[in-house]
C-alpha cells in the first residue's frame, strides 16, 4: 500500500466519525443551522424585508418568508449582480454560478465564502465514506477524469462567474492535481464535441482509475474511446474501478455502461447543483444518499401532491416519512431562502435521512390527471428491459393529446443501443411496470380514456442532437426524462418528416 492509499484511509477514518457525529443528531445538527443562517442574515436586506429579527421558530419562518423560485428571488438576485452588497447574505458573493434559466434567460446562483467550501467537502467526502466501508484505495494512485464545464471564469461587477464544475475545478486539491485529467488546456475547451475528442487523444494511453461526471456524457466519452481503441473500455483502463455521477438517474444507463467498460465497475452517486450539495452515497450497501444536514442548508419539505395547492404545508426533517414524494425546499449560506430548487425527493432511509432524487416538479406527465414522475418512467424503463439484450441510449415521454386515430397515449422516444425483438411486448412490459407504480395511470388505461404506451425510435445520437439544437451539448445539461408538453417530442417529429 502507498503512503497516500495508507493516509487515505486515515483520513477516512476521521471522516466518517465526524459524519456520524452529525448525523446521528439529525434535528439538533438542522436547529443549529437554522438558527445560524437567521442570526447571520439579520441585517442583510432580505432579512429586513422579511423580519429575521423576529424569527425564533421555523413556524416563525414560514409566516415570514414564502416559497420563491428563482423568478421569485430574481429582484434581489439582480441587487447582488449590480453590486450591491449585503442583499441575500452578508457582503458580496465570491462567484456566481451562471446556469441557463427558462423565463428569465441567464440565472445567476450566489456562492459565497460560507457555501463554497461545502461544495468541495462533499465530493470528498463520498469518496472518503467508500474508501472507509470497502477498504479499497488503489484508484488514489491512479490518474482520474472529471468531465466537466470549463474553468474559464468571467467577471460581473467584481464578482467571477462560470459554471459551477468550472468554478469547482479550481479547488481541486494539490494533493489530486498530478492525478488529475484532462489537461487544464483541454477542460478549457467550450465546444463539447471537441472537446471530448481531445479528452479522448489525452486518456487513452493513461491509467484512468476514476472517472466522474453525467452518465450520458461519460458514455459519450466511452463510445469515442471504445471507437479508437477497438476494445472495451475496462480493457483499455484495466484499473478502471469507480464510477462517480450525478445529475440522473444511473440506471436506465447501467446495462449499456457494463456493455462498453466489459465489466462492471462500483459508482458513487452524487446529489450536487449550484444552490447546494445536498446529498451522497455514504454506503455501498444501502439504498439512497445521506443527505447533508450539517452543510449550511435548512431544508423544508412540501408533499409533491400539495405543492401547486394554497399555502401547502411544509415539513422538516423530523417530520418527513418514508416513500413520499417531497419538493426540496431550501434556505442556505449562499442566500437563497425558501428556495424551490425544482427537485423531487424520497427518503429511502431515517435512521440516518437518506434520499433519492425522483423528479424535477416541472417534469412530470399529468395531462389527465395521472401524476407521472421521473422515478416511475425510470422504474417502468429498468424492469422492462431487465434480463433482456436491449440497451437504451436515451429516453424521454411525452403525451400524445390530440392523435390523428384512436386513443390519447404517453409517447416513449428512445434511442436504443440493442432494439427489443419483439417491439410489442417491450411495449406491453413498459406499459404493465407503469401500471403497477401509479394507480391514476392503471385507472386511466382501465377506463379506455389512455391506450397503451406508443413506443417511437430515435435514430443514433438523436439526443445529442437534440442537445446541441437547444445549445446545451455536454457539461452538466441533462434530458428531461420527462415533459407535460410536446417540445421535445416535435424536435423528433421534424426530424423524421424532414428524414422521410
Amino acid at each position: 500500500m502507498s503512503l497516500k492509499a495508507f493516509l487515505a484511509k486515515l483520513f477516512a477514518q476521521k471522516i466518517v466519525k465526524k459524519t456520524q457525529q452529525w448525523s446521528q443528531n439529525p434535528l439538533a445538527t438542522q436547529q443549529a443551522v437554522f438558527r445560524n443562517l437567521i442570526q447571520e442574515a439579520q441585517n442583510t436586506a432580505f432579512g429586513q424585508d422579511h423580519n429575521f429579527e423576529h424569527i425564533k421558530t421555523h413556524a416563525d419562518f414560514v409566516k415570514q418568508v414564502p416559497i420563491r423560485d428563482y423568478e421569485g428571488l430574481k429582484p434581489y438576485v439582480d441587487r447582488v449582480v449590480n453590486g450591491e452588497e449585503n442583499v441575500l447574505w452578508k457582503g458580496k458573493p465570491l462567484y456566481f454560478a451562471k446556469t441557463s434559466g427558462t423565463t428569465s434567460g441567464a440565472k445567476y446562483i450566489p456562492l459565497t465564502k460560507e457555501s463554497m467550501p461545502y461544495h468541495i467537502e462533499a465530493s470528498r467526502n463520498a469518496i472518503l465514506h467508500y474508501i472507509h466501508e470497502t477498504g479499497k484505495t488503489d484508484f488514489v494512485d491512479g490518474k482520474m477524469i472529471f468531465l466537466q464545464g470549463s474553468p474559464i471564469l468571467t467577471e460581473k461587477n467584481g464578482i467571477k462567474l462560470g459554471r459551477l464544475s468550472g468554478i469547482a475545478a479550481h479547488f481541486v486539491p494539490g494533493y489530486l492535481q498530478k492525478n488529475r485529467m484532462p489537461s487544464w488546456e483541454t477542460n478549457c475547451i467550450e465546444d463539447w464535441e471537441t472537446k471530448v475528442n481531445a479528452i479522448v487523444e489525452e486518456t487513452v494511453k493513461e491509467d484512468m482509475r476514476v472517472i466522474s461526471g453525467i452518465p450520458s456524457w461519460v458514455q459519450m466519452y466511452f463510445e469515442k474511446l471504445q471507437q479508437k481503441a477497438q476494445k472495451p473500455v475496462g480493457e483499455l483502463f484495466k484499473n478502471f474501478n469507480l464510477f462517480i455521477y450525478g445529475g440522473v438517474n444511473f440506471e436506465p444507463y447501467r446495462a449499456k455502461f457494463e456493455n462498453l467498460i466489459g465489466r462492471k465497475v462500483d459508482s458513487i452517486e452524487l446529489f450536487p447543483a449550484s444552490e447546494g450539495f445536498f446529498a451522497y452515497q455514504d454506503s455501498q450497501k444501502e439504498k439512497g444518499m445521506l443527505l447533508l444536514l450539517n452543510s449550511g442548508i435548512f431544508y423544508e419539505f412540501i408533499k409533491s401532491d400539495d405543492f401547486f395547492t394554497e399555502n401547502p404545508k411544509r415539513y422538516t426533517i423530523g417530520e418527513v416519512e418514508l416513500g413520499v414524494n417531497y419538493v426540496l425546499i431550501i434556505s442556505t449560506n449562499a442566500g437563497l431562502w425558501g428556495y424551490n430548487i425544482g427537485d423531487t425527493v424520497q427518503f429511502t432511509s431515517l435512521k440516518p435521512y437518506r434520499v433519492m432524487v425522483s423528479g424535477r416538479i416541472k417534469h412530470y406527465i399529468s395531462a389527465f390527471g395521472e401524476h407521472v414522475i421521473g422515478k416511475e418512467v425510470e422504474s417502468a424503463l429498468q424492469e422492462a428491459i431487465q434480463g433482456s439484450a436491449i440497451r437504451i441510449n436515451e429516453f424521454t415521454v411525452a403525451p400524445q393529446i390530440t392523435p390523428k386515430e384512436g386513443l390519447p397515449y404517453h409517447e416513449w422516444f428512445i434511442e436504443f443501443e440493442n432494439e427489443p425483438e419483439d417491439e410489442v411486448a417491450f411495449a406491453e412490459a413498459i406499459d404493465q411496470a407503469m401500471r403497477k407504480q401509479n394507480i391514476y395511470y392503471d385507472d386511466l388505461i382501465l377506463g379506455n380514456v389512455l391506450r397503451k404506451v406508443v413506443i417511437t425510435k430515435v435514430a443514433k445520437n438523436g439526443f445529442q442532437d437534440y442537445m446541441k439544437s437547444i445549445g446545451k451539448l455536454g457539461g452538466q445539461n441533462k434530458i428531461p426524462r420527462l415533459s407535460n408538453d410536446r417540445k421535445i417530442a416535435a424536435f423528433f417529429e421534424n426530424k423524421n418528416q424532414n428524414e422521410k
